[in-house]
């Protein structure tokens, strides 16, 4: 068979200026093939496969029809490409990086905010617990509320989110320099409102990279995330000068001046890719909750195993500052959570670079990562064995733990993007990230009074080594799982030319049943022709059709 179209099968079935989406939908007896465009119907083929002898003929259906009756969807955009550079591109870039390194810069150094707000508070025998507490509820709020961050940026758009966010954590962190002596405040000002408007721009900033880079996103989110690692090295010290100098008020003050900045970033996120069709039929939740994303497995699984592994994630961060005054009390703590920004930002980097490599499953990294995080932070307890060289165990320590912590979070944005696609993405993450919040705000006060009842960190700390390494083997099922074939699976430089070569091959397979049938049935030719005319103009790049089909 010559698999070449003819000039007649290279017309289109659309020619639409903005067509932007293709469905393709598996069921146990039939498959759909849509192509979509701002056109209220538009022509599919579909293929019965309870008959004997299949049947395929032309109907016009509406795109939220074939929404509606999918049940298992990947999309694609269609006739839209990042630019993947571009001046706004590269300060989009730089917006989300300073985003991130505002966020988890200030989060990450809660550390030492944490020994001035025991030492403000030490007649209280449940200090270390209070004190924890304020920095484990600002994490918990900044995860938490990521799902609503998600539908907030589908419904009313990235920017206006991102914007509402920072403008949020700009008020909380100003409101906080006037209760810095009411602790119970804290919660409310430093914790929800800060923690609650940095995660509305958070998710936000991850991904809008997707509305401008594609090929080399791995390398994109290690930029960008780095900037958690950057500004994570330089807040310790910057913070420790400015409690000793001007204290807790004048601190905060400066934190909201720099939380400022976020609203400013948020302006630069501006969306390029085309919103999907609305289906009036659907239910309301349907309308706003991406339920596709939940009928994934290898999602599921994900989702269920990251927050598992994160309950002991955050402890090393509020604690380590504090465990290395009570055995070295010579030294300072805060160049240990230094070491873990510089290396994580390199880790970050790297393994942005080696995630974009073809063959490189993104989601075994992930695991990997895990297991040294757990690790690490079991052996910060093993320290004193290596005396007098302890410092310099837990420095050891420290840089090989922020390594693989920046292969993680590298690895969230593009994993998402592979098992969900750029639809799914954005409240893929802000999902998994509200997940997460139960386990990141749980884990260091559990932490703080395993402390106040022991006097100690080392029951504290081999038990926060454990959950990353159980969440790792609890995501061993993704690579058994049944479901969509991620690219991590099979990694490639265009996910969607993948796709759209799979969904022809189901076709070429179904044109040629129809021409092993076409001796006994005269009407089967007319049917193949039409099959082979979908499979050659639905699914042809652009310039492949001469141009007729526009992008």
């Amino acid at each position: 068979m010559d698999l070449k179209p003819s000039a007649s099968q290279t017309q289109p079935l659309i020619e639409d200026q903005d067509q932007s989406l293709i469905q393709y939908s598996e069921e146990e007896g039939s498959s759909i093939v849509s192509s979509s465009g701002s056109s209220n119907l538009v022509p599919i083929m579909m293929r019965d496969n309870s008959e004997e002898t299949s049947v395929s003929r032309r109907v016009s259906i509406s795109p939220e029809a074939v929404i509606a009756n999918s049940t298992k969807e990947h999309y694609v955009t269609k006739g839209f490409t990042p630019p993947d550079g571009g001046f706004w591109a590269w300060l989009v870039l730089i917006a989300s990086f300073l985003t991130n390194g505002i966020i988890f810069g200030t989060i990450n150094s809660f550390g030492v905010i944490f020994v001035y707000l025991c030492e403000q508070y030490h007649d209280d025998k449940a200090a270390a617990t209070k004190a924890s507490l304020v920095g484990s509820v600002a994490v918990g709020a900044t995860f938490f509320l990521s799902p609503v961050s998600g539908i907030l940026a589908d419904q009313f758009g990235i920017r206006k989110t991102a914007f509402f966010g920072g403008f949020v954590a700009f008020l909380g962190m100003l409101l906080s320099s006037f209760f810095v002596n009411h602790i119970d405040i804290l919660y409310l000002t430093y914790g929800v409102m800060f923690g609650g408007g940095s995660s509305l721009c958070y998710t936000p900033s991850l991904v809008i990279l997707g509305h401008y880079f594609k090929r080399r996103m791995g390398v994109v989110n290690g930029l960008v995330t780095a900037g958690s690692s950057l500004f994570t090295v330089m807040m310790p010290y910057i913070l420790e000068g400015l409690l000793s100098s001007w204290g807790l008020v004048n601190c905060f003050r400066f934190l909201a001046f720099l939380t400022f900045f976020l609203m400013l970033a948020a302006l630069t996120f501006a969306p390029l890719m085309p919103p999907l069709p609305v289906d009036d039929s659907q239910t309301c939740v349907a309308k706003i909750v991406n339920v596709h994303n939940w009928k994934n497995p290898k999602y599921v699984i994900w989702a269920l195993a990251v927050p598992c592994a994160l309950f002991g994630y955050f402890v090393p961060y509020v604690h380590i500052v504090k465990y290395v005054k009570d055995i070295l009390p010579e030294k300072n703590g805060s160049s240990l959570v230094m070491c873990i920004g510089v290396t994580s930002g390199l880790g970050r980097i790297v393994f942005g670079r080696i995630a974009d490599l073809p063959g490189v499953n993104r989601i075994f990294l992930q695991q990997i990562s895990f297991v040294c995080i757990g690790i690490c932070t079991m052996l910060l307890t093993a320290a004193p064995y290596f005396a007098p060289y302890t410092f310099e165990a837990m420095i050891a320590f420290a840089l090989v733990m922020g390594v693989f912590d920046g292969c993680f979070i590298t690895m969230f944005g593009p994993i998402a993007f592979d098992i969900c696609g750029p639809v799914g993405a954005s409240q893929a993450i802000g999902f998994i990230l509200g997940m997460c919040s139960f386990p990141l705000t749980i884990g260091p006060p559990v932490a703080g009074m395993l402390y106040d009842y022991l006097g100690n960190y080392t029951v504290a700390f081999l038990a926060a080594g454990c959950p990353p390494i159980i969440g790792s083997l609890v995501m061993c099922a993704i690579h058994y799982a049944r479901g969509t074939r991620t690219p991590s699976d099979q990694h490639s430089s265009d996910e969607e030319d993948n796709l759209n070569g799979d969904v022809s091959q189901n076709l070429l397979s179904h044109s040629q049943e129809n021409g092993s049938n076409s001796k006994n049935d005269p009407g089967s030719g007319a049917r193949t022709g039409l099959t082979n005319t979908v499979t050659a103009t639905t699914f042809l790049a652009p310039e492949e059709t001469n141009g007729v089909i526009k992008a």
